[in-house]
């Protein structure tokens, strides 16, 4: 028996092996084992049982890891995909597909004392007070970890050895999994009742679950219009069929929220194991402990960020994406996949179902709904008939005349928040920037501090009274004259605002309020996401501000204010997606208020109020957005209208970069002139040029054949060859430019 594998260490090629005759029934696609490679031993994945070996003298196979052949054949035929499409090695692909903690060589069980109680022998032995105590409270429960008892009976390990002795219980080590939600108390919760439009949607996607046939639909429904149900009873379905699902939240701090409401309904009671968790938040144990109980069928509802799209749910009958439209899909390291996408390819090749779900969907998701790609179903009315909120736009060009500067609340603003603040109800407040001021400058030389490795202003955080960089990680003390040695003026000043700032203005405006602030700055621990965020739910915290994680997916029936401090920030990056970020963003965030009895209310904050991207989100016009922002990426040939790879050159040299820029772009233009449809634009330097000490140069392509793109450029750029120290990305679907 010959078994071709994939090694784990960057090599670019697969090996043949010998399968001694003791591992021929645990070896197959998909197993790990431990293999020789010269003088070293190495762990790789079987991809292939090949009748003949590609050499003629061959090594052996000297262990298999783990219980069952640790990646599903179809997810490595996922894996194969992928590297592929994103032109990156199948080993990455491979490394990806596993989780770290579940990688290792020897699995990571935590075993534990528990405490079993036995049947009551006869005589029944004497017992103290104390030791009837215990007993009685052990036998309510029969198997109890010894830490457990410990604990909550105030007592020690010898009072238990006592009753072991007289034979009433048994201590013995099992395997304790760990459950990053075993202190969570969760209530069960039954299906609720659908409006027609719910019904509908969920009618055609069991339809398509019975047929068998892989289907992607579009859910585009209006911020509360209950597609969590649909999810809901459409995972039901499945189950009931004898198949599994995957559950993927764009943002590791939407995943409490999620996680909260799947177990309510399937994860409580005997069902307690029937959901699993993955994302990186997670310690490597219960990762470890999660993936296992999914890929032993224990679990069979997987929900995570965007690595969950390999969870080995096997048989998989449906894949949802909530949020489809977010960009923390798109892995930003190599292989730089999209979890959308490769959800969609994924359910291809397993008969399964995918739900896309959004109130403001991607350009691209619409645009395969609109050309009968995708299906698209609607809810265009909030579930239990709540209206839309009512959307204000305040001009804040006319805040700023009779003011000494321009003010950080307006006056309707603070008169809203004020209102409902009597009213004792929540306001939320939104802006996506972090720190205290966005920059440092010299009123009199026009110097802006900058960050020594990235082309970027250093944003201040006052808690720290430092200047750091939120690329590279950059920090410095702030200094108190104009670092400028022709200058040195000590009218140095902040400018630009961030939470930390608006914080201090709250503080001030409505000192008798309870105010959070959560930012990344903020939610230091693992647990504070979820601890903030139920104190806001159970009314400990009046104004909730924050940055985009508060922005989409929370549900707070007493929230009926929403501010949006400057809706301008997203909009002037340099990005052909700004518009697109922007108008979802604004709706997302809106989308947060008058979801209980109030009518809910959104005061925009914008400097320039009359943009498309900022007037269709107040009218909540998603399909007016679209017919306006397609016209303009069909003009320039930006996707939907095709699609892009970028191609990024990074080196310590500026000059030496930027010439090999151009080098590339000459190899990629003869070796690739008979492509027929492929633009090439550049070189150019990155939107951000320099970034953690490296300058960038990219190369943009166009194409409407990508897949057959990906497979002529991989060996084209992994042949170019570059001097010690500089590197070449490749990014297939760039979510940023």
């Amino acid at each position: 028996m010959i078994a071709r594998v994939t090694l784990e260490i960057s090599v670019g090629k697969e090996f043949d092996y010998l399968v001694p005759e003791a591992l021929e029934g645990d070896v197959r696609i998909g197993s790990r084992v431990r293999i020789p490679l010269g003088k070293r031993r190495v762990m790789g994945v079987v991809t292939g049982l090949p009748r003949e070996a590609s050499v003629s003298a061959l090594r052996e196979i000297e262990g298999v890891v783990g219980r069952t052949n640790q990646i599903t054949a179809r997810v490595l035929d996922l894996a194969r995909w992928m590297a592929g499409y994103y032109c990156c090695p199948v080993e990455a692909a491979l490394k990806c597909v596993l989780p770290d903690a579940v990688r290792k060589e020897r699995e990571k069980w935590r075993k534990r004392l528990h405490v079993k109680v036995l049947a009551e022998p006869d005589p029944f032995p004497s017992l103290t007070p104390r030791q009837r105590e215990i007993w009685e409270w052990m036998r309510k429960r029969s198997d109890v970890p010894m830490q457990r008892i410990l604990r909550h009976l105030s007592t020690t390990a010898d009072t238990v050895r006592k009753l072991e002795k007289l034979g009433l219980v048994q201590v013995i080590h099992e395997i304790h999994e760990r459950d990053p939600y075993a202190e969570e108390t969760i209530l069960p919760s039954g299906k609720l009742d659908l409006n027609p439009g719910q019904k509908e949607a969920l009618d055609r996607i069991l339809a398509a679950c019975e047929s068998g046939e892989s289907r992607v639909f579009l859910l585009h429904g209006v911020t509360g219009s209950g597609k969590t149900e649909v999810y809901l009873q459409a995972i039901d379905h499945c189950l009931s069929r004898g198949r599994g699902a995957i559950v993927l939240v764009p943002e590791i701090s939407l995943t409490p929220q999620t996680v909260e409401r799947f177990k309510a309904r399937f994860g409580t009671g005997a069902n307690q194991t029937l959901v699993a968790v993955l994302h990186s938040h997670l310690s490597a144990g219960e990762r470890h402990d999660e993936w296992h109980k999914i890929r032993e069928g224990r679990a069979r509802i997987a929900i995570g960020a965007r690595s969950a799209v390999f969870a080995p749910v096997d048989p998989l009958g449906l894949i949802l994406v909530d949020e489809e439209h977010e960009h923390s899909y798109k892995q930003e390291d190599t292989p730089r996949y999209h979890a959308r996408d490769l959800s969609v390819m994924r359910a291809s090749k397993e008969g399964a179902v995918v739900v896309l779900g959004s109130a403001t969907p991607s350009m691209e998701s619409y645009h395969h709904a609109r050309s009968g790609k995708y299906t698209l179903l609607s809810l265009a009315k909030r579930a239990d008939a709540k209206t839309l909120p009512i959307v204000r736009i305040v001009d804040m060009r006319t805040e700023a005349r009779g003011e000494k500067g321009i003010p950080i609340l307006s006056r309707k603003l603070k008169d809203a928040i004020h209102k409902r603040l009597r009213e004792r109800e929540q306001v939320m407040l939104f802006l996506n920037r972090r720190g205290y001021a966005s920059s440092l400058q010299c009123p009199l030389c026009g110097h802006v501090q900058g960050c020594p490795n990235c082309s970027i202003s250093l944003t201040f955080h006052r808690s720290e009274n430092r200047l750091l960089c939120h690329i590279c990680g950059h920090r410095e003390g702030s200094p108190d004259r104009c670092p400028n040695p022709e200058c040195r003026s000590r009218e140095i000043r902040l400018a630009g605002i961030g939470t930390q700032r608006v914080e201090e203005i709250l503080i001030k405006l409505f000192s008798k309020a309870r105010i959070r602030r959560m930012d990344s700055d903020t939610l230091r621990r693992k647990e504070d996401y979820r601890i903030y965020l139920n104190e806001f739910r159970t009314g400990k915290t009046d104004i909730l501000l924050g940055t985009q994680m508060i922005a989409k997916g929370l549900h707070f029936p007493n929230v009926t204010l929403v501010g949006i401090v400057y809706a301008d920030v997203s909009l002037h990056i340099p990005d052909f997606r700004a518009g697109e970020r922007t108008f979802q963003l604004l709706t997302q965030v809106a989308g947060r208020a008058g979801r209980g009895d109030v009518e809910g209310e959104v005061i925009v904050q914008a400097f320039t109020p009359f943009h498309p991207a900022i007037q269709h989100a107040r009218k909540h016009d998603y399909a007016g957005f679209y017919q306006q922002e397609i016209e303009f990426r069909e003009e320039f040939s930006y996707p939907p209208a095709c699609r892009l790879c970028v191609l990024t050159l990074r080196g310590k040299d500026e000059q030496q970069t930027s010439r090999l820029a151009e080098q590339l772009h000459s190899e990629i233009e003869s070796k690739l002139a008979d492509f027929s449809d492929l633009t090439i634009s550049g070189p150019a330097p990155a939107v951000l040029l320099k970034a953690e000490t490296y300058f960038r140069y990219q190369i943009l392509l166009r194409t409407n054949r990508m897949g057959a793109l990906g497979r002529r450029l991989a060996p084209l750029v992994r042949g170019f060859k570059l001097p010690e120290g500089l590197r070449i990305v490749i990014d297939v679907d760039p979510a940023n430019l």
